[in-house]
């Protein structure tokens, strides 16, 4: 039986449109005061806060006409979709507008559109059908080549764009196949890996390769061994030499010079306070005015100076931490974890697999940009660039982020109905 409108209306989850509508203001709020000059307010389309009001009523009509639409539709047109986004990668690559160094944009008159905002909703669409599959088993090795194929490809595209820090979100969704059955040891290996990553980077991959090298040789020198040990200590060898020069290549080659010194400044391998370092710097330094209470909304001294470079976009938290000071960041963190544990509450109380796995999709992209996003403020992890959801100014993160979320908000209504009837 078609599930009425109203039957939808009285199952959605308003706690969590509610965290959303508070999010949402909140950050209006900080765009506003990066923005606009010391007039009272005026509503002028051509500014920032302007442009982002649009963008927000955009974003709350798409997420309106999502609860029209019959919820299989997504589902079932999911790879559909998945394809389209990757389209408009590739796309991207060849007709987009170039900005601070990436080949990431569509122009359209005076707006611009980026295709990895979107890319996220597409690849958590595709991923939640595959892995949703009752055939599909993630301890097999077939499985975990193509969900991480699925992952892999938009990364790729997005890294030929010469925006290395938009796809390395995407590796947040390793922790939606963690939760579906993939094994622990492979969070091990890629914490084994995040820190050879750092090593290669700090020590350089041939220092790197020396040292593992070494060890695997104290191993083989002080314990007992059999063939099949001594393959496998071998194969780890490999495994390690391939990856080191890969990171290697990576750093050297594909990022560019902006991003290897925001790492090595980050990393305290460079002293650049008054260069690449100079927006963190300025950064902590706004944050830090603020104090306990701060200095008061549209008063912040370092804001109205334009003295933190693009915060308007990915370091509008400082914006928060200026003007509300500690107060004002610690409730604007709580409304994102609020918002994290009741995605983490829907999640676990769906009866449809493709639901499930779409929930945690979203969470783990809305985690991965929380972290960073306000990491990078605080000098906690590297600037690559990421904007902060509902926050940072801009339509693509806007309504990118709105469709995740919402959308996840109508399968929720539509819990236990049709959907699990579903054959392919």
């Amino acid at each position: 039986m078609q599930q009425s409108t109203n039957d939808t209306e009285s199952q959605l989850d308003f706690v969590t449109i509610l965290l959303y509508l508070l999010l949402v203001a909140a950050g209006f709020m900080c765009i506003y005061s990066s923005s606009h000059g010391t007039e009272g307010f005026k509503l002028n389309l051509e500014t920032n806060y302007g442009k982002e009001i649009i963008w927000i009523v955009v974003s709350l009509v798409m997420g309106g006409l999502l609860f029209l639409i019959d919820a299989r539709f997504f589902e079932v047109f999911s790879y559909a979709i998945y394809g389209i986004c990757m389209g408009l990668l590739i796309l991207v690559i060849f007709l987009g507008k170039e900005v601070n160094g990436a080949r990431s944009w569509f122009e359209l008159g005076g707006f611009r559109l980026q295709p990895a905002e979107f890319a996220k909703f597409g690849v958590s669409l595709a991923l939640a059908r595959y892995i949703g599959d009752m055939d599909v088993n993630l301890k097999r090795r077939r499985f975990q080549i193509i969900t991480t194929g699925m992952i892999v490809l938009p990364i790729l595209l997005i890294v030929l764009q010469g925006d290395a820090g938009s796809g390395l979100v995407f590796l947040s969704l390793l922790l939606v196949l963690y939760r579906e059955g993939l094994s622990g040891a492979v969070l091990v290996i890629g914490l084994v890996a995040l820190v050879l990553g750092v090593l290669t980077i700090a020590q350089g991959g041939t220092a790197v390769v020396i040292g593992v090298l070494a060890i695997i040789a104290v191993i083989v020198g002080f314990t007992y061994t059999n063939k099949a040990f001594l393959r496998k200590l071998a194969l780890i060898a490999g495994s390690v030499v391939v990856y080191v020069v890969m990171v290697q290549i990576f750093f050297d080659k594909v990022l560019e010079p902006h991003q290897q010194i925001r790492i090595e400044v980050m990393l305290g391998l460079k002293e650049d306070p008054q260069g690449w370092g100079y927006n963190v710097n300025q950064s902590m330094i706004a944050i830090g005015s603020g104090g306990f209470l701060g200095k008061g909304y549209l008063k912040g001294t370092q804001t109205k100076g334009d003295f933190v470079p693009e915060q308007h976009t990915d370091f509008i938290f400082t914006s928060v931490g200026e003007e509300f000071g500690w107060v004002g960041t610690s409730a604007v963190v709580v409304l994102f974890v609020l918002l994290l544990l009741r995605i983490v509450h829907l999640a676990e109380r769906q009866k449809n697999k493709f639901s499930r796995i779409y929930a945690y999709c979203v969470f783990s992209m809305l985690f991965f940009h929380v972290l960073i996003n306000i990491g990078m403020t605080i000098n906690l992890a590297p600037v690559i660039g990421i904007p902060l959801p509902f926050f940072s100014y801009g339509g693509s993160s806007m309504i990118s982020f709105s469709l995740l979320l919402l959308l996840m908000v109508r399968l929720d209504a539509n819990r236990g109905n049709e959907l699990d009837s579903i054959n392919y």
